[in-house]
């Protein structure tokens, strides 16, 4: 797409469905050095929307032998015919003229953030620990986060009494609860909601009038998919007839190729009234349109080769092997992490990520206030000059009081190299500032 001529040039360096993918998409698009509809390439926007419902399988029972329009695709039947790793979700339609191409999910969230502030009052239920995005583009926009808290004991469960907990403080303190922002796969936890749990949320939405920001990002990145798999909120509210406003959203930067320079990403709206998507459009105009490579990143993930085309054995190898790898690692970190003096770790089903609790000495926790740091910020930086590992200290996620934590990711290939520096480092640091 960069450079059309190459698809001449080294025609045999290409399986051929790869090519006939470029020259589809320059059909489409043309340049991608010049502006596209503001809310994305209409094409791979309707080629989302097919992602949504599944219905790039090939099976007869998936996939018609012409496309039918909107309003005539069928509702979800069983298929157990589909790969173990097929992305399609739900089997429910998708309207390709609400759904947004966005330079990457933090431009969606930002954007649905900025509409729903309409006064000095409202705020937002966010996670605890929460992606700091969303405190810091409430804070942009001076809205106000209501936290609620996630269960460390309960594999950081999501409560739905705690939420209403929260909702009863919120409005107590006359703040108006205008969201509620849920993060599945977890980040920085990765815990994956099972669908009992999804349905009592979106009963909660529909009793307090709460739009749901579903950030589903992470929905490809599963490490149990037999005990543990995804299921997307659009799912299950077209699956109990409900009527929450929802507005879902997914990224390249977190799929199996994690393209994040690109700036790829997409959210889809449902049950939301025109007047909004007019609305939503006139505001995502502002900002002209979304990168083109990211656009065409987007394509590329949710329309991954299939078996038959050439490059599928290739891509069905790779695919595999990093969904494995990821799972290899995250399972072994967490053992060891677990193995240490002072250290607990939820093993992580989804996402990228572990997020351990640490318990530090109190000589830590006083050298850290000596030096105008919160404890685990202490921690990660003392960890980064002596190893060179970069994690995050809890204290920017957000935590309990007198808790300490980091997320650190599962990325990093030599997993024994990685994780045995971090045991001796937590030794030493243990060692230095007194036992826990």
């Amino acid at each position: 797409m960069e450079w059309p001529k190459l698809a001449e040039l080294a025609r045999d360096a290409f399986p051929e469905d790869v090519i006939a993918r470029a020259k589809e998409l320059q059909g489409e698009i043309g340049s991608i050095g010049a502006y596209s509809h503001s809310q994305g390439v209409s094409f791979i926007r309707k080629n989302v929307a097919r992602f949504i419902e599944g219905q790039f399988c090939r099976h007869p029972c998936c996939n018609p032998p012409h496309p039918l329009p909107f309003s005539s695709f069928p509702q979800p039947t069983p298929r157990a015919h589909l790969p173990a790793f097929n992305p399609e979700r739900d089997g429910y339609p998708s309207d390709p003229n609400h759904v947004f191409l966005t330079a990457g999910a933090s431009a969606g969230v930002t954007l649905l953030i900025s509409v729903l502030i309409s006064n000095p009052n409202s705020g937002i239920l966010i996670p605890i620990p929460q992606y700091p995005l969303y405190t810091a583009t409430l804070a942009a926009h001076k809205g106000i986060v209501i936290p609620y808290h996630l269960d460390e004991e309960a594999d950081w469960a999501t409560s739905a009494p705690e939420i209403e907990s929260a909702i009863r403080k919120a409005v107590d303190e006359r703040v108006e609860p205008k969201a509620l922002v849920v993060i599945n796969p977890g980040n920085p936890t990765g815990a994956l909601l099972d669908e009992a749990t999804m349905e009592r949320l979106v009963r909660l939405c529909e009793q307090h009038n709460l739009v749901l920001l579903a950030d589903e990002v992470y929905q490809s990145n599963l490490h149990a998919r037999d005990t543990h798999p995804f299921t997307s909120f659009k799912k299950v509210i077209r699956a109990l007839g409900s009527s929450v406003p929802l507005v879902s959203f997914h990224s390249i930067s977190k799929g199996v190729t994690g393209e994040c320079g690109r700036r790829g990403g997409y959210f889809e709206c449902t049950n939301i009234p025109d007047d909004i998507i007019a609305l939503l459009y006139k505001m995502a105009s502002v900002g002209l349109c979304p990168p083109l490579a990211g656009q065409v990143g987007v394509d590329c993930m949710v329309r991954p080769p299939r078996p038959g085309d050439a490059s599928y054995p290739q891509w069905k190898t790779e695919t595999d092997a990093t969904h494995a790898a990821l799972a290899q690692r995250t399972k072994i970190m967490a053992a060891r992490l677990n193995a240490l003096p002072g250290v607990s770790c939820v093993d992580s089903p989804g996402a990228l990520y572990l997020y351990p609790r640490i318990r530090l000495p109190a000589a830590a926790i006083e050298a850290a206030r000596k030096a105008g740091k919160q404890p685990d910020t202490l921690y990660a930086l003392e960890l980064l000059d002596e190893t060179g590992i970069c994690v995050v200290p809890g204290s920017g996620f957000g935590q309990k009081e007198g808790q300490y934590h980091y997320r650190l990711t599962c990325l990093c290939p030599g997993v024994d190299e990685y994780v045995g520096a971090l045991e001796r480092f937590h030794r030493k640091f243990v060692e230095r500032h007194g036992s826990s």
